[in-house]
């Protein structure tokens, strides 16, 4: 299920009060949180763990031990770090592998700096708040109070940095420069934000779409009201406080540290590094760290917001901040302010995650029982399977017990409303990306025996997840502890479905948005559109090698498509097959993003509108051969099936931005 999280939050292309601080504002189309009904036997009932390791020095170093070299093994992950602590004590701090391959330099976790990219935002938020325990910040005012450019209104209703901390500011995704490699191409705060704003997909306060552009306009803000860099007012107010010695949020790093940064990996470790990933906007994703460091942080965290006689927050601040603010279902775990939970064996890990190309990492705190849980890997297999295995291997090895549910038996027909396709919230629409959302939905289906098939969802063991219903709308993974939770609106359509990241939601689409239908429509048009193209070449391959010979003339009442049509085929053909061809062949070497690709979205623009223009001359052929004598219907049917071809085609290009916004991703 994690696996999917990250998928999610990674397409395109992880992760996720004042005391009485309000939720944001309900709308008869927000999910509502009411505890999804069922029998009491149902409801969760923690067990006793007869079965739990202690959690101490000896049994953590050999179960790292044993999990940290097979996943490198498995992986190809150049090297790790790892920190345990409890009750302010370090239980466990070790580095496993190599932070430069080349040089044979190995992990330090106390020295080697990883970078920690979406773990950044906690800081921002920290930031946030105690600007806003000094009474310059209201969480509840429009952002535009604290700006100097303008965030664009939309849905008559303003963004607060209470959305923005939920992630429902309702931005869609914007990739424009999220990675830079090169120093010399590194954009300002200001300038990032005023370049690349996003278009707003959803009103505020309604519908989570995890947003980095959202962050950094907080980290912004912070840099505005305080009259600092945003990089030199975390240095200040909370790494030094802290004694965080080898953190940073500069990028490049400062001459003084850039010789504890570890080099990042990309899918193997006999590749050259990736290179000092500046990730963009700061306060999203800018943060280098150490796992001593980060023990600090977190231990501060759980002393209620104090650190060897050094304040960040006050404890009333923090337990604000850690109060639930936006969640589908009080069955599912929610988003607080900045921070998310994640639930197993009834513990509640509150933190966050974070993914940039090489580096893969998790800090969480567990504040029950006092624990401080942080990984990082330098190489991207870190990703998909190592880092989700942790907290849930760790959680089972020293809290083992999972909440008993009862899996009820409901008729599968009273469980279909679910069916159908959907797409994550966390999207573009405007963009060129949107042609990845059409092919990256999600297939709900209910079987016979009412279990409930999303997608191509597995587990950490490669199996096909099968969900169950627990309650109403709320559904759980068979062989785990992961849940979904069908939201419906006004009129009783399930629209959304919820699950353990509450910074996501997978959103229904409509028919006509159905990758099913338009992968048939386009493919079958496409393929129409090859036949033409390869019926073309050969008759000109038989005039070229049996030009002796005598012509062929065509049946009476039969007529060849005319240059138009062909043409446009031939354009069609040659566009899209390239597009295909060449993100076949690419991979993940498309990523990140970059400028560069802008040239080529270009000359996509204007073959597309060649395409289109020619695509004119075939419809009006497939219209016109209606109107002539002595035409067989075979080649009227030929005429037609082209031109309708190729306005699917033009349809499929506009739709889904194959022609589109060049200079922005």
């Amino acid at each position: 299920m994690q696996g999917f999280r990250i998928a999610l939050l990674n397409a395109g292309f992880v992760l996720l009060s004042a005391g009485g601080a309000q939720a944001p504002q309900k709308t008869p189309q927000q999910p509502t949180t009411t505890p999804a009904a069922q029998p009491a036997e149902a409801k969760a009932a923690l067990s006793v763990p007869p079965e739990a390791h202690p959690l101490e020095k000896a049994d953590l170093e050999s179960f790292f031990d044993g999990i940290f070299p097979l996943q490198m093994e498995r992986s190809d992950i150049a090297g790790a770090s790892v920190l345990v602590m409890q009750n302010g004590s370090v239980l466990l701090k070790k580095g496993y592998g190599f932070a430069d391959l080349a040089a044979k330099k190995a992990v330090d976790p106390d020295s080697t700096i990883f970078r920690l990219a979406s773990i950044s935002k906690l800081f921002t938020w920290v930031s946030v708040m105690q600007l806003q325990e000094q009474g310059k910040l209201d969480l509840d005012t429009d952002v535009n109070r604290y700006l100097d450019f303008p965030i664009k209104p939309a849905y008559h209703k303003p963004v607060t940095l209470r959305n923005l901390m939920t992630h429902t500011g309702g931005f869609e995704e914007v990739l424009d420069d999220i990675i830079v490699l090169d120093p010399k191409k590194q954009p300002t705060l200001r300038d990032d934000l005023i370049d690349n704003q996003p278009k707003r997909l959803f009103p505020p306060g309604v519908i989570p779409a995890y947003s980095n552009y959202g962050v950094g306009l907080a980290s912004y803000i912070v840099q505005r009201v305080s009259g600092e860099p945003f990089e030199q007012y975390v240095q200040d107010h909370i790494f030094a406080p802290l004694g965080m010695v080898h953190s940073s949020f500069y990028q490049p790093i400062q001459k003084s540290l850039a010789g504890f940064v570890s080099e990042g990996y990309r899918s193997s470790t006999l590749k050259p590094a990736v290179g000092f990933e500046m990730l963009n906007p700061v306060g999203a994703g800018g943060l280098s760290s150490t796992a001593a460091d980060m023990g600090r942080f977190g231990q501060a965290l759980l002393n209620g917001g104090e650190l060897d006689g050094k304040r960040i927050l006050k404890p009333g601040t923090l337990a604000m901040m850690w109060m639930p603010q936006f969640r589908a279902s009080d069955q599912l775990p929610p988003i607080c302010m900045g921070f998310y939970q994640d639930w197993r064996n009834g513990l509640r890990w509150i933190g966050h995650e974070g993914d940039l190309i090489a580096f893969h990492s998790l800090f969480f705190v567990e504040p029950t029982q006092k624990i401080v849980l942080f990984v990082s890997y330098n190489s991207a297999g870190g990703g998909s399977e190592p880092r989700p295995e942790i907290l849930r291997f760790f959680s089972d090895r020293y809290f083992p017990g999972a909440p008993k549910v009862e899996f009820l038996k409901t008729p599968a027909k009273q469980l279909k409303a679910i069916e159908g396709s959907y797409q994550t919230t966390r999207r573009a629409d405007s963009t060129k990306l949107r042609l990845m959302t059409a092919f990256g939905q999600a297939r709900a289906r209910v079987d016979k025996d009412g279990v409930l098939h999303l997608g191509e969802v597995k587990d950490l063991r490669g199996h096909p997840i099968k969900w169950k219903p627990i309650g109403i709308d709320l559904w759980q993974n068979e062989d785990g502890q992961e849940r979904l939770f069908g939201i419906r609106d006004g009129s009783g359509r399930v629209v959304r479905i919820a699950f353990d990241f509450p910074g996501v939601e997978l959103e229904r689409v409509p028919w006509y948005a159905d990758s099913r239908f338009v992968g048939w429509t386009a493919g079958s048009s496409l393929g129409i559109l090859a036949l033409v193209v390869l019926a073309t070449l050969i008759r000109l391959g038989r005039r070229i090698f049996l030009r002796r010979r005598q012509k062929l003339e065509p049946q009476p009442g039969t007529i060849r498509l005319t240059l138009g049509p062909r043409i446009a085929a031939f354009c069609w053909v040659i566009l899209l097959g390239t597009i295909l061809i060449f993100f076949i062949v690419q991979g993940d070497d498309l990523i990140p993003p970059t400028p560069s690709w802008f040239k080529w979205f270009v000359l996509m623009n204007w073959a597309t509108a060649i395409a289109i223009f020619f695509s004119i001359f075939a419809v009006a052929a497939g219209i016109r051969i209606w109107q002539r004598e002595a035409i067989r219907h075979i080649t009227r049917i030929k005429f037609s099936l082209v031109g309708l071809s190729c306005l699917v085609l033009c349809w499929f290009s506009i739709v889904w931005r194959v022609i589109g916004p060049a200079h922005r991703i």
